[in-house]
């Protein structure tokens, strides 16, 4: 449980710090970032939404699972990658499934399969 509860604190404060970085940045189109915690079901979101001219805006930056103890990176558009931050934070690569990869090239990285 101890492990739980500091993964999904990591996950929060790095999804946080990113989105803070990011807001300060000059937002010509209005598109808002926004975050999602869902504690409950272990899924944390942070995307962008809103409309540019006539078209609706819908996109995620990043999207973390935390299943059978491991933290699944299912989307992951930052330019360091959220894995080498869990991994500075000392999260073990074993614990890590980048799950946008395909399952039969995971087992070439250093990090977890499933």
């Amino acid at each position: 449980m101890e492990k739980l509860t500091s993964y999904r604190n990591l996950i929060k404060n790095i999804l946080s710090e990113y989105e803070k970085l990011a807001s300060q940045t000059p937002n010509p189109y209005g598109v808002d970032s926004v975050l999602a915690f869902d504690e409950q079901r272990d899924q944390y979101i942070w995307s962008q939404v809103g409309w540019h001219d006539d078209k609706k805006i819908t996109a995620i930056t990043v999207y973390i699972r935390i299943k059978n103890d491991k933290i699944y990176i299912e989307e992951d558009w930052t330019e360091e990658g959220i894995a080498t931050e869990l991994m500075r934070l000392g999260v073990p690569a074993s614990d890590i499934v980048l799950a946008f990869q395909p399952p039969e090239v995971r087992q070439y990285t250093e990090f977890a399969i499933a």
